[in-house]
């Protein structure tokens, strides 16, 4: 009798070590023994419907809402546990004939309620869409065509410009998450998934989760084979609200900054980077400066106690270098007068004028609680992408107020020689970038919402994202918007050649 409960009980959970083994296993099935670990050509194959399934969500059961050894019902797309006797999986193929399932782990298919496995090709562009691979030659050679291809679902898509779900308000999230998957050595590097699996992190670290989800998405949304031509990020947001302690949702609008911030930081972290140890983000996005720092004496004190203490030390300027991942670009405070038909103004601002930040002459005052400083920066080293900061928000106790001064910018050829040092003038060939994607916040600052504009480097063209449309737009379309983030990329031919081609 207990040996009966034992095998029993066995028959409900999957038994993987003797799958890979291929050992052949008789278990007991309706009161008859058949060979269950045989592998088999499946007579169900025609009822697999290809499109309800999606991989994109939460990989659990949907009764027991257990993420061990889940399986993919083919015909109807739901998840349920095991396939053993009495498990949800068998159950459900009892209960609806639904006869296929995929192992969401092992990615193998079997035929329920018999409970062999299959084997049949015709089955790889399921296992495909579960978990895509790139070899290093199609890597080499996504940025060097534009093939539009047909998903299952008849959509035509290019892949990289593929629309992310906004399953409540995750716009925010999406822009950013689109605009890292066009840069393309951080794309090169996370479609290749030996490139980070080796990592090792200390027991119980949940960030590398963030690293996973962020390969798995970037492989999802440069899929050729897709079966439909928009992507679900449910499982990457899951990893976000994760790691991030609920800091970012899924259920409230948050700030593109903020989360490309945190995102950036979280993930040069779980890849093992530290102040010293690059990662593969600041090897791409990371550049150098110097901050003269100067402080200033109480605005309440005398003069003559002012000028005392400005001979001091303490009131002499330092200077500091500095790294950084992102440039903020301060805005000039918007007009607050209406013109002749009472209306706004909306004003306009070159880009080199909120550039001259770093030009090492202008200066800026910075307040901290007790005391006040000047700060002028210089740049010393210019990344592969540079990221800009648009900073459109100011924040105080009451409200958030936003500045929707229009930044007027070439779409290429930015070249920011003038804004490095002296000596990095010298040692850095090319300074010129080239705009490759430009997120923009519309609305209200708490009720807005975002887009982006991406470069496909295939084709040239200029695409608008905005959750699941997807539209291509003409280049001088994108400075007419209230640009918050942009991605530049430097060009790469050598500037000496190119003054020669002149």
């Amino acid at each position: 009798m207990m040996v009966s409960l034992k095998r029993e009980r066995e028959d409900e959970v999957d038994d993987d070590d003797n799958e890979e083994t291929g050992k052949l296993s008789s278990k007991v099935r309706r009161g008859r023994v058949v060979e269950d670990k045989r592998s088999r050509h499946c007579p169900y194959l025609d009822t697999i419907n290809r499109s309800v399934l999606d991989f994109d969500f939460e990989k659990l059961c949907s009764i027991s809402l257990s993420h061990i050894n889940v399986y993919a019902c083919l015909i109807c797309g739901k998840y349920f546990q095991g396939r053993g006797l009495k498990s949800h999986a068998y159950t459900h193929s009892v209960q609806f004939t639904h006869h296929v399932f995929l192992n969401l782990n092992t990615l193998k298919f079997y035929c329920l309620p018999d409970n062999y496995e299959i084997i049949d090709s015709s089955l790889e562009d399921i296992t495909y869409v579960l978990k895509p691979t790139f070899t290093k030659q199609h890597i080499a050679g996504l940025d060097k065509q534009g093939k539009l291809y047909r998903a299952y679902d008849g959509t035509t898509y290019l892949p990289g410009i593929v629309g992310l779900n906004n399953i409540k308000a995750n716009d925010y999230a999406n822009v950013v998450l689109q605009a890292f998957c066009n840069v393309p050595p951080l794309r090169n590097f996370f479609l290749e998934e030996e490139n980070y699996k080796g990592i090792r992190r200390p027991p119980g670290d949940i960030m590398f989760l963030l690293v996973q989800r962020f390969g798995e998405l970037m492989r999802k949304l440069w899929n050729p084979r897709n079966f439909k031509a928009h992507v679900s990020p449910h499982e990457m947001l899951q990893a976000v609200v994760l790691c991030s302690k609920k800091n970012f949702q899924i259920t409230k609008q948050g700030d593109a900054v903020d989360f490309m911030t945190w995102f950036l930081n979280a993930l040069h972290g779980a890849l093992g980077g530290t102040k010293k140890k690059p990662s593969i983000l600041t090897k791409v996005f990371q550049g150098s400066m110097r901050i003269f720092t100067k402080k200033l004496p109480h605005p309440d004190l005398m003069p003559e106690e002012k000028e005392a203490l400005l001979v001091t030390e303490e009131y002499q300027e330092q200077m500091s270098e500095s790294t950084f991942l992102f440039l903020t670009l301060d805005l000039p405070t918007a007009p607050l007068y209406k013109d002749e038909k009472e209306q706004l103004i909306i004003p306009q601002v070159p880009l080199f004028n909120i550039l001259a930040k770093f030009n090492g002459n202008t200066e800026k005052e910075y307040k901290t609680y007790k005391e006040n400083f000047l700060k002028r920066f210089q740049l010393t080293k210019l990344p592969p992408y540079l990221v800009f900061c648009i900073k459109r928000f100011t924040k105080n106790n009451f409200f958030v107020e936003k500045n929707p001064t229009i930044v007027n910018f070439p779409i290429t050829n930015v070249d920011l020689r003038e804004y490095l040092t002296e000596e990095a003038q010298v040692s850095e060939k090319n300074t010129t970038y080239d705009l490759v994607a430009n997120i923009v916040h519309d609305g209200k600052p708490t009720e807005g919402a975002y887009r982006i504009h991406v470069l496909h480097h295939g084709t040239g063209k200029w695409y608008e994202m905005q959750d699941l449309q997807v539209i291509d737009i003409l280049p001088q379309m994108i400075t007419l918007s209230e640009a918050y983030i942009q991605i530049w990329k430097r060009q790469e031919r050598d500037v000496t050649n190119n003054h020669a081609a002149v």
